[in-house]
């Protein structure tokens, strides 16, 4: 048995910060360098024309900026901290145009991009983190720009301007809570096996990988495991395919009852089912599917009127004893499995300290 390469669901959400993906989040970043620097260029030539020199060079320089970071996006490792310091600056800088003497009342229109931008960039938390101080100084400068408001005109406009900030802001939130748990959703669905609610074959490789690069940073071990049910293709001649998902979930409830907190479990496919067991010496493996095993075998599945019984083969494998890596885990756990299922099924089998030459470890036929 092989394993290939699958993107693990569960760590790219993690890491996702919104509903884009870094790559995403790159791209969408580099477009908005370029644009928002183009744009500076125009402005700062009117800023100029309108003898706001000041205003004008600093917005040169800002574009300048822009520029690298258009070109330096492009690979740099440090996208969240491009991210927060255009953002937080871009947010000063709407600030800034609202407190000009002159400034136009359209220029607070501004305010409402903020919500949506810091989302967009960063996500449910840390969006409403940056937005919300922003929005409330933005919020704090126009009530100074309309001076009195002791008119119904001028209060008019102030509560548009309250009234829309508040909905953009809780339309945006409300978007970001319902699509990332229409996500984690996805993300489950994906990863789990429908029939056992188990972890899938995906996801057990995923979770593979990742084990085996944490206990080779911290020099912990584990054992991979392999569980294939004997004579299942009887269950599934004799009673129909009905029953054999019978036994299927009801060993699948087992397994997760039986397995520490700290272990994991997946079915591979068919009657065959995967296990990780975090932070165990061989003998205590061993120990551990034995008991298991035992209770498979004495355990009786009443269906209709017929009690069904099920025995399990298992073929253990110990990291980094046996490999170091997902593949040969795999194959030496397999050869195991199977040669316990010519010995007679209903067994624990592992292999010696030398993977090549396979031991029974225990087990009794079945």
């Amino acid at each position: 048995m092989t394993t290939s390469d699958h993107p693990d669901l569960g760590a790219t959400l993690e890491q996702s910060r919104s509903g884009l993906r870094d790559s995403h989040r790159r791209s969408l970043m580099r477009q908005l360098f370029l644009t928002t620097g183009t744009a500076l260029v125009v402005f700062a030539c009117l800023q100029i024309s309108n003898e706001h020199l000041w205003v004008g060079v600093g917005e040169l320089g800002a574009s300048a900026v822009l520029f690298f970071g258009f070109w330096r996006l492009k690979t740099t490792s440090c996208l969240q901290q491009w991210i927060y310091g255009y953002l937080v600056t871009l947010f000063a800088f709407f600030l800034l145009i609202m407190l000009l003497p002159e400034a136009s009342v359209s220029a607070f229109v501004w305010l409402l991009m903020m919500p949506v931008l810091a989302y967009l960039l960063l996500g449910k938390h840390e969006g409403m983190i940056l937005s919300v101080p922003f929005m409330l100084a933005g919020g704090v400068i126009y009530y100074i720009h309309l001076g009195q408001v002791d008119s119904a005109h001028a209060m008019i406009d102030l509560l548009n301007m309250a009234l829309c900030g508040a909905l953009m802001l809780a339309f945006i939130h409300f978007y970001e809570v319902r699509r990332e748990q229409a996500e984690q959703r996805l993300v489950d669905m994906a990863q789990t096996d429908a029939l056992t609610g188990l972890a899938n074959r995906s996801n057990f490789q995923s979770t593979l990988s990742r084990t085996i690069a944490e206990c080779d940073r911290s020099g912990s071990g584990f054992a991979l495991v392999i569980m294939d049910i004997d004579h299942f293709k009887i269950v599934n001649d004799t009673l129909g395919h009905d029953a054999g998902d019978f036994v299927l979930r009801n060993l699948g409830r087992c397994l997760r009852e039986r397995l520490r907190s700290s272990d994991f479990v997946a079915r591979l496919g068919g009657e065959e089912f995967g296990l990780i067991l975090r932070d165990v010496k061989p003998a205590d493996a061993f120990e551990l599917m034995d008991e298991l095993r035992q209770r498979i075998a004495e355990r009786k599945l009443a269906y209709g009127e017929a009690d069904i019984r099920v025995t399990a083969s298992f073929g253990i494998a110990q990291w980094p004893d046996h490999g170091r890596d997902a593949e040969t885990l795999f194959r030496v756990a397999d050869r195991c499995l199977y040669s316990g299922k010519r010995a007679g099924r209903n067994r624990v089998a592992g292999a010696g300290q030398n993977s090549r030459q396979l031991e029974f470890l225990a087990g009794e036929a079945g």
